[in-house]
């Protein structure tokens, strides 16, 4: 396999799982908002972790781009997923905050579930 179809399968890989999160992430927004806070809702949140602490241990990158590094001398954010430059400098951050969110809502939804 070339360089080329590697990195080609690491973005398409990467991209996939970036998708799979978009619809992790939006399957939360909808639980929290609709007071479904279900096995699935802790399914995600579990899985949302999970990434947040991959994302610790590799001191806030993805294990992908690092693979990807190998295949690329590219100093662009998207080298290594199908993203727009500006989404794929910005993902971690928009992600987080909704994480972050997400998980605000949840507490007070569970608080007010406990109260009554």
């Amino acid at each position: 396999m070339t360089t080329a179809r590697k990195l080609q399968a690491i973005k398409s890989l990467h991209t996939l799982i970036w998708v799979f999160y978009n619809v992790v992430i939006g399957y939360m927004l909808y639980a929290v908002a609709f007071g479904s806070l279900d096995h699935w809702f802790w399914a995600c949140l579990g899985l949302v972790l999970l990434e947040g602490l991959i994302l610790l241990l590799f001191r806030w990158t993805c294990p992908l781009t690092l693979v990807a590094r190998r295949y690329s001398s590219s100093t662009r954010d998207n080298f290594d997923i199908y993203l727009p430059n500006w989404l794929a400098r910005n993902t971690k951050t928009i992600y987080t905050t909704l994480a972050i969110l997400i998980a605000v809502a949840a507490v007070i939804r569970l608080i007010q579930d406990a109260a009554g």
